[in-house]
């Protein structure tokens, strides 16, 4: 670990009531925009979560009943407006942390307004961002793998070319992230509203046909459904739960788009064409039991085949983009958070600080996305791992809703409870259909979700351990001063900053300074960089200075947890504000800290071993804070733990 600068997360100020962006853009490229990357994994659900519904129901090819068709589809309608309309669009979207969502963001949110009793918080906080990454793997293996099977029903020719034509996609999909997705973001929202547009459109002859579908709105079909087919009830509702999922990214682009686009695309468009798709399918599937095999492309006439199928190919592209993306996005939130050691991040875009690629994560998502096609071969077989990483997340945050909905909307607790209890309830239900799939494929989110908290546990209760032992040997900075004071070592021109987690206390990289060199600069700063429970930190806000002597600084740097800290240029706001400084004379210190297991410690010796490869993984500070190479002096230490 490069440096003893661990990001602290400072309270500040509450959240914006209403969770709109202050942008210049038309609110319609808003619009246009979130259908493109909000709604690309919910709106490529239709490919497969009718077909595995309907086959978890029994109904297999020649003996789909009216009835469970039905059923099915009613529970899939209610599924949308229940979970994804009232929960997500209608209440959570109101939990903003300024402006910006997600469990992480809805973590830190929770965890200020609890205060003392914020420990559980960041556990569900980790658990949660866990298991998104067990998403993040499994959508682009799926999504993509459902589209490619449309082409089986040209010919079925191309049956043993699914697997390997679809790892080609994936190749290609994870080896452009390094160029940003500025340009190509520029499609994903016409693309989407014409995917969304043909949705709908071709459902209408088949719904013609069949009106009596239109009974599934009529929310008795699902209830039945369940009420009359026990277990085989449940796990339908799993297979059902396929058609919500990706309704977290509703909430995760809050900051992206704002409240009212995100409600109106979902409103005006979305589950409009959503809903009639699965009106469509279910319809089909009544006038021809046998087409269960594959309803979404048997909706459409023979020759629309290939072209659909492209059309499909790209729109499940652009959903694993978002989710790709948004791993990145969660990945930097959760560093800020002191959830996971410094990555390197690479920004692709010089106006838009959102849009960042982060390599480690890439290559880590193409290997696990690629063995889980390999491994699963089928759409089929890896839906079944799909629902309980997004079932998990959607419990997680209903939790958390209820401590925002309660402490910082400050509502009563029976009423808080009132509003969030049934969500949770719904959510609790679809986790338990989902976790009878935990032998066909459920394990795999399982596993990744597990071993993503042990990480990110390892890594926070490890920081704060050796933050105690760090602290428990240094002097305080008050104390320092006076020493110097009274015995003045020699002085050297120019300034010297210092980077330290606690600025109460002399930097270690001071004290080997002075320990070593037995100089002092003339000016010396001890800098301290700290990460805000808030997404973002007005310019007016990020430094704050105190004059603790004519050669002593104290300076903190305040970054939001959505942002990436650039020290040399929030240095440049100190400028502004009165501090006079020259690069060129100026030398950071970082201490440089060896790391070796103790023979006791806070931790199994296992989980020492793990923080310390952890440790040696980070990215260099000087890197992460973005300061110059050549104005760095480091200061090696050694630290048992």
């Amino acid at each position: 670990m490069s440096t003893d600068t661990p990001i602290s997360a400072a309270v500040t100020s509450a959240a914006s009531a209403d969770g709109e962006i202050n942008s210049a853009v038309p609110f319609q490229a808003l619009l246009l925009g979130s259908i493109g990357v909000v709604y690309g994994d919910i709106g490529t659900s239709p490919l497969y979560a009718f077909r595995e519904a309907a086959t978890a129901a029994g109904a297999t090819a020649g003996a789909a009943s009216p009835a469970a068709v039905l059923g099915v589809i009613s529970l899939i309608l209610w599924a949308l407006i229940v979970v994804v309309t009232l929960k997500y669009v209608v209440v959570l979207l109101r939990a903003d942390n300024n402006g910006e969502g997600g469990t992480l963001a809805l973590m830190a949110l929770a965890q200020r307004a609890l205060k003392g009793g914020s420990g559980v918080v960041v556990l569900l906080g980790i658990i949660s961002g866990a298991l998104f990454y067990g998403d993040a793997v499994i959508t682009p293996a799926l999504s993509v793998l459902s589209a490619i099977e449309g082409i089986k029903l040209v010919t079925a020719a191309f049956d043993p070319y699914i697997v390997p034509l679809t790892v080609v996609i994936l190749i290609v999909l994870f080896a452009v992230q390094s160029r940003g997705t500025a340009s190509v973001a520029a499609l994903f929202g016409p693309i989407m509203a014409l995917w969304f547009f043909i949705l709908g459109v071709a459902a209408v002859p088949q719904i013609a046909r069949h009106p009596e579908v239109l009974w599934a709105f009529d929310p008795q079909y699902g209830v039945a459904f369940l009420a009359h087919h026990g277990v085989i009830g449940l796990v339908t509702l799993g297979a059902v739960f396929l058609a919500v999922t990706g309704a977290e990214a509703l909430y995760a682009d809050l900051g992206h788009f704002g409240k009212r686009p995100i409600q109106t695309a979902w409103l005006a468009i979305v589950l409009p064409s959503l809903a009639l798709n699965y009106l469509g399918q279910g319809a089909l599937v009544i006038g021809d039991p046998t087409a269960i095999e594959n309803p979404f492309f048997l909706m459409f006439p023979g020759w629309a085949l290939v072209p659909m199928v492209v059309l499909a190919t790209v729109a499940t592209v652009i959903a694993s983009q978002a989710v790709i993306t948004g791993a990145y996005s969660l990945t930097r939130q959760a560093i800020q958070l002191g959830l996971m050691p410094r990555f390197e991040i690479v920004h692709t875009s010089e106006s838009h600080s959102g849009q960042i690629y982060i390599p480690r994560v890439n290559l880590l998502l193409f290997v696990s996305v690629v063995m889980l096609v390999i491994l699963f071969r089928s759409s089929s077989s890896l839906a079944s791992a799909y629902g309980i990483a997004v079932t998990g997340t959607m419990v997680v945050t209903a939790m958390m809703g209820f401590v925002v909905v309660w402490k910082v909307w400050q509502w009563s607790p029976v009423a808080a409870a009132a509003l969030i209890l049934p969500f949770l309830a719904i959510d609790l239900t679809f986790l338990t259909a989902n976790l009878l799939k935990v032998f066909e494929g459920g394990w795999v989110p399982l596993v990744l979700g597990g071993l993503v908290m042990l990480l990110m546990s390892t890594w926070r209760r490890g920081s704060r351990l050796l933050n105690e032992k760090t602290h428990r040997q240094e002097i305080p900075l008050a104390d320092l001063i006076v020493m110097l004071d009274k015995k003045p070592p020699q002085r050297v021109p120019g300034t010297a900053v210092f980077l330290t987690s606690n600025p109460g206390f002399a930097p270690t990289a001071l004290m080997h300074s002075l320990k070593h060199y037995k100089v002092l600069h003339q000016k010396n700063v001890i800098l301290t960089v700290e990460t805000t429970s808030t997404p973002r930190v007005d310019q007016s806000e990020r430094v704050r200075m105190e004059q603790l002597t004519d050669s002593f600084l104290r300076m903190t740097l305040r970054f939001g947890f959505m942002e990436t800290p650039n020290v040399p240029r929030a240095l440049g706001i100190a400028r502004k504000l009165g501090w006079q400084f020259d690069i060129m004379s100026t030398s950071f210190f970082l201490s440089r800290r060896a790391l070796k297991p103790a023979a006791t410690s806070g931790m199994p010796r296992w989980q020492d071993h793990l923080f310390i490869a952890m440790s040696r993984s980070a990215n260099d500070a000087t890197d992460y804070f973005q300061i110059p190479t050549g104005r760095v002096v480091e200061v090696g230490t050694q630290v048992t733990i």
